[in-house]
């Protein structure tokens, strides 16, 4: 499985995505997921990949390689959502190429994929893109996307991360977020790449790949399970006893009222068998 989370905020974006993948429980491999496309003189891309691996490999590769459609790749489009549309154009390259293949082995046709960077002369931006090739934009009110196991690490995202979140908190939010998935789900493991991208600089020097042994990520694995028990703890207990309490827990919903108990009857008929 995977989990891939990013974020595109008023001050740059935030790619975060693990490395595991596997086949089954006794056919577990580590894989990197994310791809850097860099000209300092004029854009900045990121790629990250959910799905069939065989697929997503062969998406990179062409994009890679430099591969035209409509006469641009990911080094001459305009801008984000050209660039976009050619990684669109590579999922559909290599649907229209193994689909049929797939069909007939009984796989389906599964890959998806979060794009993001900026290209000079705009602003930054993210993308999602589907195993169709079609993808969606990111909004100020809608500013991350998540492929793969992304239950786990979702709620940290909707109550804390808006579009004019610091960088560095967002940095914070999305490895709490992995670390949630990573304490829930053994399909999603270490080590882990991470890019930060400060608007405007068309290439980044924070990028680096975590594991176990990161000193950052491992107080932030202590420490976020530390404060969720001591705010467990902190919060008031439910109160059975009265009605009137500010805890009450007593009081009935005005929707549908008290439960209903079912008691069994005094009596009973037996229903006799007629011959």
């Amino acid at each position: 499985m995977t989990y891939c989370v990013a974020l595109c905020l008023h001050e740059g974006l935030v790619f975060l995505s693990d490395s595991r993948t596997n086949a089954g429980i006794d056919h577990v491999s580590t894989f990197r997921k994310m791809a850097v496309f860099q000209n300092k003189n004029d854009r900045f891309f990121a790629l990250m990949s959910a799905g069939n691996l065989a697929i997503t490999q062969s998406v990179k590769e062409i994009l890679l390689q430099g591969e035209l459609f409509n006469g641009k790749n990911l080094w001459t489009a305009k801008n984000a959502y050209e660039a976009s549309a050619v990684v669109g154009e590579a999922v559909r390259r290599i649907q229209n190429r193994d689909e049929k293949i797939f069909l007939k082995a009984g796989i389906e046709f599964n890959c998806s994929f979060i794009f993001g960077g900026q290209v000079k002369g705009e602003k930054p931006r993210l993308f999602q893109i589907y195993s169709a090739g079609n993808f969606i934009e990111s909004t100020t009110e809608t500013c991350y996307f998540q492929i793969g196991e992304e239950k786990y690490g979702k709620p940290i995202l909707d109550r804390v991360v808006k579009f004019h979140t610091p960088l560095d908190l967002a940095t914070k939010c999305v490895l709490i977020s992995m670390d949630s998935t990573l304490k829930s789900n053994l399909s999603v493991g270490l080590p882990l790449d991470l890019i930060v991208y400060e608007t405007d600089h068309l290439e980044t020097k924070k990028m680096v790949t975590l594991d176990e042994s990161n000193p950052y990520f491992s107080m932030i694995h202590d420490v976020w399970a530390e404060k969720l028990r001591t705010i467990i703890l902190q919060i008031p207990q439910p109160e059975w006893n009265t009605t009137q309490a500010v805890n009450s827990i007593r009081k009935m919903s005005k929707k549908l009222g008290a439960i209903t108990v079912n008691q069994k009857p005094k009596s009973v008929k037996k229903l006799t068998k007629k011959v």
